[in-house]
Order: structure tokens, then C-alpha cells, then sequence
């Protein structure tokens, strides 16, 4: 279904859910009354409690028509209801007041969507032609760690295709999912030559998540990828480490963290990886391992290197496990985006802090779109096109 009728059919329930609620509103004001007696006497009719019933029954018929009529839709299309609304909504649809509130949320949070994604439908079709992510070269998109580009469940949410339609040419790294840095980077040295091979583009812009950075900054170094890569832009990469990761890993048994990494490893096996290391790609986010790694790792002057970061504002923000990890990382990194401290994040000639007003915040899930959220105050797929329009302006 195209992004346009899908929001046609959510506007289409989105009314049905207002009508619905007014009409039911008029009909509890002008009916109740009558079941209790409370019309003056104009005729032996209005006095009957009979009529009444049936004029409620009547009036609930229609009225639950019209109220599923627009629920239905909208629980079919409106991606911003997640999961946790639509069960809240089912729990609370035969709890008095309760059902009210939900259908308040539900039908804001359904009609913010198709207003915010009409606008970004506008905008997007006001400057087709300009194509302005449309670089000199192609963008790589290289994952972090515990996630593999898969085709059903992209790990970069709806930024892909935000790119593609202002012009981008986009590649995935398709490395595995928890290695060591080292072998990542032999891993993309290869992804990269295939590239370059196939398409005649000469070079890449890389565009790294979290350890993915760091992946792409050990092949430039240690492998022959550097040649053929124009940019390298970061986003929340612990270039300094997770002081988190080093107490976990001081403090954990090693008996229980063996028997972590042998399940995940036999897992990510069956999802596609190749000789998977959770242990190594663990170590290798450490402080102190990426103190030595920085100490060896040198950037390359013939690339531009620039990072982003970000923070989440409160426990209670964000999705979960992040809302419930930052509260840990702060006692250690401080200020943080669930996983990675914010002094952890800057590298290269340029770096951006991205930040929010109120309680929710940035986390490093959203800044990859993790759970395809509409963030009030933070546009993840705009943010790409400006971050790849401006690797355009620079020449690459």
C-alpha cells in the first residue's frame, strides 16, 4: 500500500472517530434524561421508559457502527500507535473513562501522523527535481553492533527511503552482527571493493552507527578501503569507549558471559553470520580498549571525518531496554543516549550534538530509526537528507 493511501484511509477513520465521538456525546446528553423521567410532559410517548430503551439500543447500533467504521482504519494504518497503544486501547475499550482517554490518545496520536507525514510528502515533492541528496558518490550505510541488514526489518528504519527519494544511491555493509573491530573492518574492506567493482562510483560516502564507526575508521587504517571512501560521517560511535562496558565485564562471572556470547553466537549464526565473536565485539567497545585503539588507528588526511552524537533527557524516555540502561551509563559516562557517553562521541573535523527540549530526548536507537517513531522536535529522515544534501554541497 503507498504511503498516500494509507494515510487517506487513516483521515477517513480519523473522522469516523470524531463523529463518533461528538454524536455519542449528544446522544448520552439528550437520552440519559429521558431513561430517568426528566422531560417535561408533552405527550404519554417521551414518558414511556420503553421508548427510551429503544431509542438508546437504536442509537448504540449506530453509534458502535460509526465508532468501528473509523477504529478499524486507523488501527490498520497509523504506524505511530505501535504496539503499546493498540493493546492499551483493547484493555481499556470496557473500562468507563478509561476507553474515553484512550480514544482521546489514540485519535490524536492517528491525526499527528497523517498531518506530520502529508507535510513530509509535500516537501519531499516540492524539491523532487532538485534531487539534492543525490552525491557524486554512493552512500554506505554500515551498522553497529547486534544487528544485521536484513530485508524485511531495516536497521535504518524509513531513512533509506527518505534518501532515495531526494536522489541518494544507497548500499548496505552487510557484515556481521558481533565481531571483533578488526575483522569487521576486513569485512567492509570487502563489501566496499565489491562496490566500487560492480558500479565504477570510485568511492563511497560512509555513513556508520554506533560500532560501525569504529569498524569503518579500522578498515581505512588497516586495510586498502581508505582509497576508495570520500567521507566518513558517525553517528553516536563510542569513539573513547563505554567506562559501562568496563565495569559490566569486570563485574560479570565469566562463567555466565561465556555462556551469553555461546548463545548469541549460535543465534547470529542462524541469522546470517559468519564465525560471529560476541565476547570480542564487547572488549572491543570498552574504554580502554578504545583508548589503545585511537592510540594506533589514524585517520586518514584524504578523508572527511565527521561525527554526530546525541542524548535521551530522562530515564523515563525513549524505548525500552534504552530508557532503562541510561540511568547506568550516566553514573558512569555521564550525559548519554542509553548506551554511549557524550564525550565519547566527537570525531574528525566536525561534530554535532543533537539535542531536544523537554523529557524525551534523543537516544541511539532514534537516531537511526530504530522503532520508526515521529519524534516531536527531532525529524530523523530530514536530519539524513540535510547530513547527505551537505555532503553533496561539499563535493562528495
Amino acid at each position: 500500500m503507498s504511503t498516500e493511501k494509507r494515510l487517506k484511509i487513516c483521515h477517513f477513520g480519523c473522522i469516523m472517530l470524531r463523529i463518533f465521538w461528538i454524536s455519542a456525546l449528544i446522544a448520552v446528553l439528550v437520552i440519559l434524561p429521558g431513561l430517568f423521567g426528566k422531560y417535561p410532559s408533552h405527550g404519554n410517548l417521551l414518558q414511556e421508559p420503553v421508548y427510551w430503551i429503544v431509542v438508546c439500543l437504536i442509537v448504540t447500533a449506530i453509534e458502535a457502527a460509526v465508532f468501528w467504521t473509523g477504529m478499524i482504519p486507523v488501527y490498520l494504518t497509523a504506524n505511530q500507535l505501535g504496539l503499546r497503544y493498540r493493546i492499551l486501547g483493547a484493555v481499556c475499550g470496557l473500562i468507563p473513562v478509561a476507553n474515553l482517554v484512550m480514544l482521546g490518545i489514540i485519535l490524536r496520536t492517528a491525526s499527528a501522523e497523517v498531518k506530520f507525514e502529508r507535510e513530509k510528502l509535500a516537501l519531499n515533492a516540492s524539491r523532487k527535481g532538485e534531487e539534492i541528496c543525490k552525491t557524486k558518490y554512493p552512500i554506505l550505510l554500515v551498522h553497529g553492533v547486534f544487528f544485521r541488514d536484513f530485508k524485511v526489518f531495516n536497521y535504518w528504519g524509513r531513512i533509506p527511503r527518505e534518501l532515495t527519494d531526494n536522489g541518494a544511491v544507497i548500499y548496505y555493509g552487510n557484515h556481521n552482527s558481533a565481531s571483533a573491530v578488526r575483522n569487521s573492518a576486513k569485512e567492509l574492506e570487502a563489501r566496499i571493493k565489491e562496490i566500487v567493482e560492480k558500479t565504477g562510483c570510485e568511492k563511497v560516502n560512509v555513513i556508520a552507527h554506533s560500532k560501525g564507526g569504529l569498524d569503518t575508521r579500522a578498515a581505512i587504517a588497516l586495510t586498502d578501503a581508505g582509497k576508495y571512501i570520500a567521507s566518513l560521517t558517525t553517528t553516536n560511535t563510542p569513539h573513547r569507549g563505554c567506562e559501562f562496558a568496563d565495569y559490566l565485564l569486570t563485574k560479570i562471572p565469566e562463567k555466565l558471559q561465556l555462556a551469553v556470547a555461546n548463545d548469541y553466537n549460535m543465534a547470529a549464526s542462524d541469522l546470517g553470520d559468519v564465525d560471529p565473536d560476541f565476547l570480542a565485539a564487547v572488549n572491543d567497545l570498552t574504554s580502554s580498549k578504545c583508548a589503545a585503539f585511537n592510540d594506533e588507528i589514524k585517520d586518514d588526511p584524504n578523508i572527511y571525518y565527521q561525527s554526530y552524537g546525541s542524548k535521551i533527557n530522562h530515564v523515563g524516555s525513549g524505548r525500552f531496554p534504552l530508557n532503562f540502561t541510561s540511568a547506568f551509563v550516566k553514573f558512569f559516562d555521564g550525559a548519554n543516549d542509553g548506551l554511549v557517553g557524550e564525550k565519547s562521541f566527537p570525531w574528525g573535523q566536525d561534530f554535532k550534538f543533537l539535542t531536544i527540549k523537554g523529557r524525551r530526548g534523543i537516544s541511539h536507537g532514534d537516531v537511526i530509526d530504530l522503532n520508526r517513531e515521529n519524534i516531536p522536535g527531532f525529524d530523523v529522515r530530514e536530519f539524513y537528507v540535510q547530513l547527505v544534501a551537505e555532503l553533496k554541497k561539499k563535493g562528495f
